[in-house]
C-alpha cells in the first residue's frame, strides 16, 4: 500500500491535485483495495498537509548535501516516512524505516536504501529521544 501512496505523492509533486482528487481517480480504476482505502487516505492526506514539516526535517539530517540534490523518488519515500513516524502514532517506527529501506530499493538507486535507512535512523533517533524527555 505504501508503494501506491509513493506513486500518488509522485503523481501530486506534477499536478498539485488535492489528495481527494487523487483517491477518486485511483477508486474509479479500482487500484484502491476496499481494505486499504482509510490507511492510503491517512497516509496521503497527512504526507501532502505535513510536506514542509517533513522536509524540513529531512533537511536537518542532510549531512554535506543539499535538498536539491537528493533524488525526486527517494525524497518522496522520506517525506512519507517521516510523515508516518511522526503523524501515524498507530504505526510503530522500526516497520517504517523498514518498508522505507525495502520501497527505495526497489524504486530508487542502489545507495539509496542505504541513504534513506540513514535519514529514517536519525529521525527514529530523535522520535525516540523526544518521547522519553
Amino acid at each position: 500500500m505504501r508503494e501506491l501512496v509513493l506513486q500518488a505523492l509522485y503523481a501530486h509533486e506534477f499536478t498539485h491535485d488535492p489528495p481527494e482528487q487523487l483517491i477518486e481517480i485511483l477508486k474509479e480504476y479500482n487500484i484502491i483495495q476496499r481494505n486499504m482505502e482509510s490507511y492510503f487516505r491517512e497516509l496521503l492526506t497527512k504526507s501532502i498537509t505535513h510536506q514542509e514539516d517533513t522536509k524540513s526535517e529531512i533537511i536537518q539530517r542532510l549531512h554535506n548535501w543539499k535538498w536539491e540534490r537528493v533524488a525526486l523518488v527517494d525524497r518522496i519515500i522520506l517525506k512519507m516516512m517521516v510523515t508516518e513516524m511522526k503523524y501515524m502514532e498507530d504505526v510503530p517506527l522500526k516497520v517504517s524505516i523498514t518498508e522505507g529501506v525495502e520501497i527505495a530499493k526497489k524504486y530508487s538507486t542502489e545507495e539509496s536504501g542505504a541513504f534513506v535507512n540513514g535519514i529514517l535512523d536519525s529521525m527514529y533517533h530523535s522520535l525516540v529521544h523526544h518521547e522519553g524527555s
